[in-house]
Order: C-alpha cells, then sequence, then structure tokens
C-alpha cells in the first residue's frame, strides 16, 4: 500500500500549482466581483493542455489517468471555484458522454475542438420541476422525419451563456420513464435553441449559470448521443465520476480556506501574542487539520478507483458527502478565525465560505449522496 503520488503527479501538481498562483489567484476577487471569467483565462487553461487530461492524445488530450486530472481540478479550485466550476463542467459532464458514448463524427466535431478550447460545452439536465429527481424532466424530443423537435426548460446551467453546444436530456418516450430519456448534442446557434438569462449567485458568482429554452428545436438525427432511451444509463455512469471530480473541487476550498485561516492565526497578535497560540484558535485549526486530511484520502482514494476499474459508486458519493461538508466547516472556522475581518469582502475567506455553500448543492445534494450511499448499503 502506497499514499504517496508518482513523481509524474507531483510534477503536474507543481506546474498547475504554478499557473493557478500566477493566473488565477491574481483574478480570483475581480472574477467573483464581476460575475464573469476573462475568455482570455479560459483559453490559456487550454493552452497548457488542462482541457484534454483525461482523453486520448488522438483526440489532442494527454490520455492521463484521474488521479492526474483530480490534480487539476483541485489546483484549480484552490485558485478559484468559479473558475474550476466552467472548466470542470466543460472537462466532464460536457465532453466526457462525448467521448464514452459519441460516434467517431461527434468527437470529431465536439471533443476534439472541445479539448482545443475552440468549443466550449454545457449540461443541460436539470429543469425548474426536476432536480435530484431526474426521471422527472419534461423536456420532450418527438421524432420527426431526419431528426427531432426538442421543445423544453433547463436550468442552473454552468457554462449556459459561454457554450458552443449543449449536451441535452430529454424524453423521447414518456411511457417508459427513466427508460425513455435520450442524450443529444444541439449547437448553441440552431434555431430554437435559446438562453433566456443569466442567473445571479451567491456562490461560484464568476461562473455563468443560465436558463436554456427549447421550442421546437429541430436536430438532425446526427445529433442524437449514443442509442435513443439509452440516457439515463448515461447520466448514471457519468455521474459517478462526477462526483469524485466535485469532491476534488471541495478539496481545493478545504485547503485554500485552511490556509487561509492558518496563515492568519500566525499574523495576527492579540494579547501579546498570535492568536494561533490560543486554544480557543488552536482546537479549530486543529479540527480544519482532521477534516483536510480525511476528505484528501477519501478523494484520492476513490479516484484510485475509478484508475484500476473498480466499483466505487458508494466511495464517490462518500468522498462528495464528506468533503463538501468539510470544506463548509473549514471555511466556517476560517472566517471565524478572521473575526469581524472574516466577513469583509476585501478578504478572500468571505468569497471561499460562500463558494463552500455551493459544493453541498451541486453534483447531487448531500442527502441524495446519503441516499444513495445508504441504498447501496442496503440493497
Amino acid at each position: 500500500m502506497d499514499f504517496s503520488l508518482s513523481e509524474e503527479h507531483k510534477l503536474l501538481r507543481q506546474t498547475i500549482s504554478r499557473f493557478v498562483k500566477k493566473n488565477i489567484i491574481p483574478l480570483a476577487e475581480e472574477i467573483d466581483a464581476g460575475e464573469e471569467i476573462p475568455s482570455h483565462l479560459l483559453q490559456d487553461i487550454a493552452k497548457q493542455g488542462y482541457f484534454g487530461i483525461r482523453y486520448p492524445e488522438a483526440y489532442g488530450g494527454a490520455g492521463s489517468d484521474m488521479i492526474s486530472y483530480i490534480i487539476m481540478v483541485e489546483e484549480m479550485a484552490y485558485g478559484s471555484m468559479s473558475v474550476a466550476a466552467a472548466v470542470s463542467v466543460h472537462t466532464s459532464a460536457g465532453t466526457m458522454p462525448i467521448y464514452r458514448f459519441g460516434s467517431e463524427e461527434q468527437k470529431q466535431k465536439y471533443l476534439v475542438p472541445a479539448i482545443k478550447g475552440e468549443k466550449i460545452g454545457c449540461f443541460a439536465l436539470t429543469e425548474p420541476n426536476a432536480g435530484s429527481d431526474v426521471a422527472a424532466i419534461q423536456t420532450t424530443a418527438r421524432k420527426v422525419r431526419d431528426g427531432y423537435l426538442l421543445n423544453g426548460s433547463k436550468t442552473f446551467i454552468t457554462n449556459a451563456l459561454r457554450a458552443n453546444y449543449a449536451i441535452v436530456a430529454a424524453k423521447t418516450d414518456f411511457a417508459k420513464g427513466r427508460k425513455g430519456i435520450s442524450l443529444f448534442i444541439v449547437d448553441k446557434e440552431t434555431p430554437g435553441f435559446q438562453v433566456l438569462r443569466k442567473l445571479s449567485k451567491m456562490s461560484i458568482r464568476g461562473s455563468d449559470t443560465g436558463e436554456l429554452i427549447f421550442e421546437e428545436c429541430f436536430v438532425p438525427s446526427g445529433a442524437l448521443l449514443g442509442e435513443e432511451g439509452k440516457g439515463f444509463d448515461y447520466l448514471k455512469e457519468s455521474l459517478v465520476d462526477g462526483r469524485i471530480m466535485t469532491a476534488a473541487n471541495c478539496l481545493g476550498v478545504c485547503r485554500a480556506a485552511f490556509d487561509a485561516g492558518l496563515t492568519y492565526a500566525r499574523q495576527r497578535e492579540q494579547f501579546g501574542q498570535q492568536i494561533g497560540k490560543f486554544q480557543a484558535v488552536n482546537f479549530k485549526l486543529a479540527d480544519m487539520a482532521v477534516d483536510l486530511e480525511a476528505a484528501r484520502l477519501l478523494v484520492y482514494y476513490s479516484a484510485w478507483l475509478s484508475d484500476v476499474n473498480k466499483e466505487r459508486a458508494k466511495e464517490a458519493s462518500i468522498a462528495k458527502l464528506f468533503a463538501s461538508e468539510a470544506a463548509n466547516r473549514i471555511a466556517t472556522k476560517a472566517v471565524e478565525i478572521h473575526g469581524g475581518y472574516g466577513i469583509m469582502m476585501e478578504y478572500p475567506v468571505q468569497r471561499l465560505y460562500r463558494d463552500a455553500r455551493f459544493l453541498t448543492i451541486g453534483e447531487g445534494t448531500s442527502d441524495i449522496q446519503r441516499l444513495v450511499i445508504g441504498n447501496l448499503l442496503v440493497f
């Protein structure tokens, strides 16, 4: 049993960490306040090859493993959760279904330019009345000559405004319930496809989130991703590694909040000594360190299971549940260590506190993770 990273993984972390410190951290507050990620930053990330870490060299990727991918995601989240959200969705839900289930033509049309950063993808699943209950989606895809007509709406879609295409979940057969769900790739310029509005959020403010509308939106038969009626099965397969990815995001926020709290506890002096030497603060730091280390072990263990192709649904949900709630505990304590400065907008710790709130909701809420874990234990 070896808990250490390989030399290749260590070098990758060092390289990405330098990039984040130089290019993302200096912009993090501006991105949060302005609710927008500069386009050049995403292009710079793409030029480094980070969009293609998990994909084969044949498509322009690096052909690396899941450990490499979550190292990248963790480091991005350490610098800015807004940037990490945009990058994570593009490199997972926005592209992975195409790689796993798409035709060669679809891979060449969407995956190859997406890895280069020439196209950005989004994943349109959630609807106003269908969040955790995926089977309840109301968006329809009615089969017509040479294709399908899409009708419905989607909400809380990350990269909605920036995306060049969307992977859309729609029902091709209502009578079959979840077995009637199919996935489609829809180009943004397709008539009948509209970005209704941008949503303003408390958390991950720089990551654009929007609502999508489909009104008699015609897509050709070639837009169907994989087989008709297999969408729910594809979603289940994609969600497992998506939870590991989100857990890595959580880990990045855990680290950033812990570092902020520890740094301030060492610098701030009251009553003639560093506040970190007072037991009340010292105990907070100890609890934060425990949460951080436990989250790290769970995240990397689930990623390792993915790399060795072992069953990991339960472990992915455990990692996501614990790491997301740990991020909130650590961020809360970091704010408390800062005292009054912790709620001042000029201190990054308040952004970390707000961003942590998203993590127990996105990619399946904490209670959904508990439901998944419990069912896998019992059934």
